[in-house]
């Protein structure tokens, strides 16, 4: 297997890989299917090696590009013209939309990925199209959003996972005066805003059943209670890092991961990055509660591998997709990048995985940015700068709010 880094530019990325290409010396005789994703490149390196054991005369090419805000353009290129991958990792949701409009993508079903039968609808919604219902990718992560924290530093200044809102603000001051920066949070990179309002907010706006109200149009925004939970990111502006607004996110891990923060609001992707990148920081995970009690854990599912309708070889990579579709890639997933497959029925091992799915089981709730990600530009896009001028002190929550009705209004 050859997996290989795309820093280049986007031309070169789009005509290094065309789908399916004939072997290369080193590799005669094998079919090999190429698999466009981003990520660390030993993830893609461990998993696929399985998938090439088990069926010896393929050859999985995959390249991982180095972020994934310029994937979706490198995709989109790649897919429009015939240098394409054979498969590749799609957004979910809104983001998959417009590749299933463009006729990109081969539509999938249970006679040629049976392992489709067992996902939860909820999850294989994401990877649906909007207007024709056909599944259009196998989906491979179900993420959660948490408060990710350092039990050293909890431990050594006498701080346990608070289980009242008043608790957590006690803990944070406590922090702040011995010199910790309680929450390692950056509003420079504004993708980042939704997910900590959303942390922190949304069981003050009532979860699942607001959201609902919001998509019958029963209720708005700009309700009292979604306003009162994104303003918590004010609110908690005390516990931020100093110039909250002009600090990175990479910035932000740092802080946690050299140990000058205590706690990192953040996905659940982010304990493989730590894993690796702060060895020594044993980690923990807690859903923030409210004044009024018990707090809620986002979750949202995070793409899926689709197949390109221009494959030279669709059989193969038709049967690749079945394989990922599987519990044995599923296992693979979740051991590999400490997240959670979703693939059904795929059990996490890892200790701290297992107590963050107990937690979303009893108390989750669904990513609200997601499920409102439409328009252009995006919604998404739109409440992210909304939030980043709420940050800076140039819009009240309640005006963010109002902007984001007023862009889902020309869409919903």
């Amino acid at each position: 297997m050859r997996l290989a880094v795309a820093a280049v530019a986007l031309a070169a990325a789009v005509t290094a890989c065309a789908p399916s290409t004939t072997a290369s010396a080193g590799h005669q005789g094998k079919i090999t299917l190429s698999v466009w994703g981003w990520g660390p490149e030993a993830n893609f390196d461990k998993m696929f090696a399985e998938y090439e054991k088990l069926n010896p005369g393929v050859d999985v090419d995959a390249r991982s590009f180095t972020t994934s805000t310029e994937y979706d353009t490198i995709l989109s290129t790649g897919l429009a013209g015939d240098s394409g991958p054979d498969l590749a990792w799609l957004r979910a949701g809104p983001q998959l939309q417009p590749l299933v409009e463009a006729g990109r993508l081969l539509p999938l079903d249970t006679k040629d990925v049976p392992g489709l039968a067992d996902f939860d609808e909820g999850v294989l919604r994401a990877a649906k199209g909007d207007k024709d219902g056909k599944v259009y990718g196998v989906p491979f992560a179900v993420q959660t959003l948490q408060v990710i924290y350092n039990k050293k530093i909890f431990a050594d200044n006498g701080i346990t996972p608070p289980k009242t809102y008043a608790e957590m603000l006690a803990s944070a001051d406590k922090l702040k005066a011995k010199g910790v920066i309680p929450f390692a949070f950056g509003g420079k990179d504004d993708w980042m805003l939704p997910i900590v309002a959303s942390i922190f907010g949304t069981a003050h706006w009532g979860g699942d059943e607001f959201l609902a109200d919001v998509k019958a149009k029963r209720k708005k925004f700009a309700d009292p209670r979604f306003v009162e939970g994104i303003d918590q990111l004010n609110k908690l502006k005390p516990y931020f890092p100093e110039n909250v607004a002009g600090v990175s996110y990479t910035d932000a891990q740092i802080l946690f991961s050299s140990g000058k923060a205590a706690m990192f609001p953040g996905g659940l992707w982010e304990l493989n990055f730590f894993g690796e990148n702060a060895k020594d920081v044993e980690l923990g995970v807690f859903t923030p509660p409210t004044p009024e009690g018990q707090g809620l854990m986002p979750g949202f599912t995070d793409g899926s591998y689709g197949v390109n309708v221009k494959t030279r070889h669709k059989a193969e990579a038709l049967k690749f997709a079945a394989w990922l579709a599987s519990k044995d890639y599923g296992r693979l997933y979740t051991d590999t990048l400490r997240i959670f497959s979703a693939v059904p029925g795929v059990t996490p091992e890892d200790p701290l995985l297992a107590e963050v799915a107990t937690a979303f089981d009893q108390h989750g709730a669904t990513y609200f940015m997601n499920e409102f990600a439409y328009g252009n530009p995006s919604s998404a896009a739109v409440f992210s700068k909304a939030l980043q001028e709420m940050l800076l002190g140039r819009l009240t929550a309640k005006e963010a709010a109002e902007q984001l009705d007023e862009s889902v209004s020309t869409w919903l």
